[in-house]
Order: structure tokens, then sequence, then C-alpha cells
């Protein structure tokens, strides 16, 4: 699987940039992929300078070490590893190899070209395949289990809250009429369903594939992406050396809101009732919001991916107290 593993990183050079990496610093790629980030990282870091790349997919770990020079990092001491793992783990993992504080991470929330692209992983509306959309092959819940088992108000949920579906309740009616007939196996017929669900007003020639909000809502709920994600976010947070930098990059409103809430929350962290003249609560920011806001991809960056049209990079750093 390694040998055409393709991902095409989003905003690579802004978002290394946003690291301002110390060449004898520790970094963390959070969400490794195909170690496009990775590979610019490590070569901004110079002697003593150590990366360590996160994935919860062994593919995209093996496509990884296998794109990364490994002799010349040596060459230069510098130390790559790789975790295959969660990057919501990240204090274990750092406790795990003796690591206190980090210099910076970097997280890519996004699927990976070779995710979408790749019909087995069951992840694309427009590929055939069996209903998966596990990131994590090791898991045990897929989207099948969701499409097949899950009541109706809960897939109606589940489409409405994390695919900002509108149509949320025709689509989940539809699939649980159709699976009373035989359960829904493959990726295309799902979207066929979905497909047939919709208004006629939401087929326009130039509106997104009908079936595209519904696939991102089970990609996130096979994968639990949201739910923790303040939590993690706030765990890097105090994972990091003061001055360290923390990176994200998001690709849907959901994900964008929740990091941009967090960074906010962690900058102004007081309590206190507005009409206190002043802080009685005691509570000192941890982090200096880089990116008031978003950074988003160059022209020229979208002429060549189109997939990076919704990415955007929120950075923020850790207050040296």
């Amino acid at each position: 699987m390694t040998e055409d593993f393709k991902h095409i990183p989003v905003l690579p050079l802004e978002a290394v940039s946003a690291l301002a990496i110390r060449p004898g610093g520790i970094y963390v790629d959070g969400t490794l992929g195909g170690g496009g980030h990775s590979a610019l990282i490590l070569s901004a870091l110079g002697k003593n300078g150590r990366l360590i790349g996160i994935d919860r997919d062994t593919n995209a770990i093996a496509a990884a070490n296998k794109r990364l020079n490994i002799s010349q990092l040596y060459e230069r001491n510098v130390t790559f590893e790789t975790v295959h793992g969660n990057f919501h783990d990240l204090p274990q993992i750092l406790h795990d190899k003796n690591i206190v504080k980090v210099d910076g991470v970097l997280l890519d929330l996004g699927v990976s070209s070779h995710q979408l692209d790749t019909p087995e992983r069951g992840f694309s509306y427009r590929l055939p395949g069996r209903l998966d959309m596990r990131m994590n092959q090791d898991a045990t819940l897929t989207a099948f289990d969701i499409v097949n088992t899950y009541p109706e108000e809960q897939l109606a949920n589940i489409l409405y809250t994390f695919g900002e579906e509108r149509f949320s309740r025709r689509v989940a009616k539809a699939i649980v009429a159709a699976r009373l007939q035989s359960p829904i196996e493959t990726t295309l017929e799902l979207s066929s369903i979905i497909e047939k669900a919709m208004p006629h007003r939401s087929k326009k020639a130039n509106a997104p594939h009908p079936a595209m909000r519904s696939f991102m809502a089970l990609r996130i709920a096979v994968n639990d992406e949201l739910h923790p994600l303040d939590t993690a976010l706030t765990n890097i947070v105090n994972c990091l050396n003061p001055g360290g930098r923390i990176c994200v990059i998001s690709f849907h409103s959901l994900e964008d809101r929740i990091v941009k809430t967090c960074f906010n929350r962690l900058a102004s962290p007081c309590t206190c009732p507005r009409d206190i003249p002043y802080c009685v609560c005691g509570k000192p920011p941890l982090v200096q919001v880089i990116t008031r806001k978003p950074i988003l991809p160059s022209p020229e960056e979208l002429a060549q991916n189109s997939r990076a049209s919704s990415a955007k990079l929120r950075v923020g750093e850790k207050i040296i107290i």
C-alpha cells in the first residue's frame, strides 16, 4: 500500500513557517499522513533536533518512513520517530518517551487524499467500496455499523450535527427504509440512497455532491473526531515549552469553530463577572493567538490542489510567564 500512498499536504509552507522552528527543538506532527509536513519540519531542524510523527493509519506511517531519508537525518544528528496512535493521547505519548515539553505541534485535521482515493477504505461517495471510514483500521466501529444499526433519530442527529446536513431527517428516513430491505454494504449504495432522498433544488449543477455532507458526518462519527478535540488542544498546549507553538489546519466549520473557541478561551481564561473592574479569579492566559483571522491557501495552491479550498490554519503560542 505504501507504493501508491499519495497525499498533497495543505498549506505546507505556511504551516511549517508558523511553527517558528528552533533548529535544536522537539516537534510533533500529530497527523503524519504521507509525511509531507514532516519533511519540511525535518529540513528546518538542525543538530539534536527531534520530530515525532503520530498517525492512526499504519499505511500512512509506513509511507512516511519510506518517503523520508532517514540516513541523511542521522548524518545531521536529527531524530525522527513514528508512533501509531492518536494526537489526543500526546501527554501519554510524551511521557512514554521521557519528554517533558515540546517546542511545537502541527495538526492537519483533514482526511488524507490517499484515504479518500482508496476505494476499500470506504471514505468516498464517488468510488465503490465497503462502508468503512476508519482512520485507525484496528478500531471496531465502522460506517457500516452506524448506517445499518443506529436508530433513525440518532442517524439524523449525526448527519445534522456533524455534517450540517439540513435534510438530515429525510436522509435518515431513506437509509432506514433501504436497510429494511437488505443491509447497505457499499459506498455507492449509500450515496445513491442519499441522492434520491434529496429534493431537486439541492441537485443544482454547481452544488456539492448530495452525499458529501452525510459522508463527512459519518466519518466524523466513526473516528470520534470532534467530541474530544477541545480537550486535546488544551492538553497539547500544556505540553508546550514557553514560546512553543500549536498550528492547526481544519477543513470544515465545526472543526474551525472548536479550534478558534479553544484558542480564545486559553488566551482569555478569566471567569470573573464583567461588571467587576479587575480580575480576581487569578487565571492567567496560556496562549497568545497569533492568527486573529485564519491563514487560507493561496490561489496558486488552490490551482494545484482543489481539496485545499476549505482549509484554514490557526496558530497559538504558549505564553512565556
